[in-house]
């Protein structure tokens, strides 16, 4: 607590702290929400899990507020913006800011990879079949299918940031175009042409992120210079807004006008795409259902994101005014400390909670839907969340004392363009790494749990970012 008073009181007068509190808020609905459409059942004596959402179809407008994937691209693009621009002004490279930015994604994902294997080998050494191996630790890591998407567009943050730079929120708009054409592919055929929405969607929400970093830098400016001298002011208010304009314009229009409209607009179109349009009404993934909007994310899914963005702007000055309180912004700096590792082991949280209560022979198993599944959503959600704070405790340290690491000497051109080559390797072999395994099939007989070419990949690049964070591979340079 002494520690989570003193980094609220170093907070800088100047933080948009809106982006922690959204990510927090996030990241709790997606552990609540994946822990309470889980049906548990038994499938030739072992229990199993599937989402209860196909019995809940009263529920799927809900899924409108409850799928937070673009909340968190949202967020993630207002982070690396803030992270390269401040990287930046200490005179760092892109593949610098790279190699620091991989520290806190790549660290707590390689122990959670680590111990699932271990834990496997260990399963398998004792008799445990290897494809039954293989489903646990896959569900387990369906986490992953998120990080895959999320490591790339990190990734592709310095050149897209360049992007937005130059044409503005002109880019989101023509990554929505190329998910509608994707979209099209799904619709009308040949379906391999949706297969880019995976990175243009989240692409697309992510330079939202740019441009809303970009707006609140600008307040915080014309902010100052009022302060400074009310003459001063005019001046930097009309040289502020005389950037570019129209679709060209760098900063997100942050008003509640612009979010009732933002809100509205969503709306609208979500209800056209879904009621009258050929989508699911769901924005999570249902079983049975011809389309999925997430995975990849569709033209519907884009709408929901600018409803969601409505709504997030309309809240932005009340939600501003509360979280300059020192109670909530010290409850916001706990949850985004370990925001990752709650993100990474709330599902094995849950395997472990049913492989116990199964082990006792006190597992409940009712339908979907019923009372009595109702009846044991609280009991359920509050063991599971005693679980996931045994593995907080555990494993969230790793991801709360990440640092940057310490700045490097200048190397020269041959030594900048080989760490640029080499953390482009290393990220390269993480993204390799996850989405083999997230590609691999789930009953697959895998002694350690993981496609061995996925494991090999993936500590390969993570050992490479590894080396070049310690400063080594840079002094070999």
């Amino acid at each position: 607590m002494r520690r989570l008073r003193q980094l609220a009181q170093r907070t800088p007068p100047g933080r948009e702290r809106y982006i922690d509190l959204l990510r927090a808020v996030a990241i709790t609905m997606v552990v609540l929400g994946h822990w309470g459409v889980t049906a548990i059942g038994y499938d030739d004596g072992r229990p199993t899990g599937h989402s209860a959402l196909p019995d809940l179809r009263w529920a799927w407008p809900l899924t409108w507020v409850a799928q937070v994937m673009p909340v968190f691209f949202l967020v993630g693009g207002y982070a690396n913006a803030a992270s390269l621009a401040s990287h930046r002004r200490r005179s760092g490279s892109a593949a610098g800011w790279l190699v620091d930015r991989s520290a806190r994604l790549v660290r707590p994902t390689t122990v959670l990879l680590l111990v699932l294997a271990v834990g496997a080998g260990i399963a398998t050494l004792r008799g445990a079949d290897p494809a039954q191996v293989r489903t646990v630790v896959w569900f387990a890591t369906i986490p992953l299918w998120f990080l895959v998407a999320y490591v790339a567009v990190v990734a592709l943050t310095p050149p897209m940031y360049a992007l937005h730079r130059r044409f503005g929120l002109a880019v989101p708009v023509v990554l929505v175009v190329l998910v509608a054409l994707g979209d099209l592919g799904r619709l009308l055929g040949p379906e391999t042409l949706a297969e880019g929405n995976y990175i243009f969607g989240w692409l697309a929400v992510h330079q939202l992120g740019f441009a809303w970093y970009d707006a609140a830098r600008a307040d915080a400016r014309r902010s100052d210079d009022a302060a400074g001298a009310g003459a001063a002011a005019g001046t930097a208010a009309g040289a502020g807004n005389g950037g570019p304009v129209g679709l060209f314009r760098r900063e997100l229009p942050l008003s509640a006008r612009a979010g009732g409209v933002l809100l509205g607009a969503g709306l609208v179109a979500l209800v056209l795409l879904t009621v009258a349009g050929p989508y699911p009404v769901a924005m999570l993934h249902v079983p049975g259902e011809r389309l999925d909007n997430a995975a990849p994310p569709s033209v519907a899914l884009m709408a929901a994101a600018a409803a969601q963005l409505g709504l997030i702007l309309l809240l932005r000055c009340p939600a501003g005014r509360w979280l300059r309180r020192s109670g909530p912004w010290q409850a916001v700096l706990a949850v985004n400390a370990v925001v990752l590792t709650l993100f990474l082991w709330h599902l094995t949280a849950a395997l472990l909670l049913v492989g116990l209560l199964d082990a006792l022979g006190v597992l409940p198993a009712p339908p979907a839907g019923s009372a009595a599944w109702w009846a044991w959503r609280v009991p359920w959600l509050l063991a599971l969340a005693a679980v996931l704070a045994v593995l907080v405790a555990v494993f969230g340290p790793v991801e709360a004392r990440t640092r940057r690491a310490p700045a490097a000497g200048r190397p020269g051109a041959g030594g900048r363009r080989l760490r640029a080559g080499l953390a482009v390797a290393g990220y390269a072999g993480v993204l390799v790494g996850l989405l083999l395994n997230s590609l691999a099939p789930k009953t697959a007989p895998e002694p350690l749990g993981l496609p061995g070419p996925a494991l090999v990949a993936y500590l390969a690049g993570a050992g490479l970012l590894r080396l070049l964070r310690s400063g080594r591979g840079e002094r070999r340079a």
